[in-house]
C-alpha cells in the first residue's frame, strides 16, 4: 500500500497527534466539569477530618505513608527484608529521607 516508509511514518505520526490533542482537549474540558465535585469532596474532608488516603492494604507503612516511621519495615529484625510487594512501589516518604525539611 505504501511505497515508502516515510508516508506510512508520518501518517502513523499524524494519527498519534490527532489522538493527543483530542485526549488533552478532553482532560480540559473534564476539569472544567469535575472542579465543583472536587470542591464538595474537599468540604466533606474537612468536615469529617479525615486522614491521608490509604494506598495499599498490606502493611502499615504503606497504609499512611506520612506515619512512616524508620523502622517500621524492618520491625521483625534489622535486616529482614520486606516482603510486602507494596513496599518496592512506594518510595519513604520526604520526613524520613531528608527532602521534606
Amino acid at each position: 500500500m505504501f511505497r515508502r516508509k516515510s508516508t506510512f511514518f508520518l501518517i502513523y505520526m499524524g494519527a498519534l497527534i490527532g489522538v493527543f490533542s483530542l485526549l488533552c482537549g478532553h482532560a480540559l474540558l473534564r476539569q472544567r466539569g469535575d472542579l465543583a465535585l472536587l470542591q464538595r469532596k474537599g468540604e466533606v474532608v474537612k468536615r469529617l477530618q479525615l486522614t491521608d488516603l490509604c494506598l495499599f492494604t498490606d502493611a502499615r507503612y504503606t497504609r499512611h505513608p506520612s506515619m512512616a516511621d524508620l523502622n517500621t519495615p524492618f520491625q521483625d529484625y534489622p535486616m529482614a527484608f520486606d516482603f510486602f510487594p507494596s513496599g518496592s512501589l512506594l518510595p519513604p516518604p520526604p520526613h524520613i529521607t531528608g527532602g521534606g525539611k
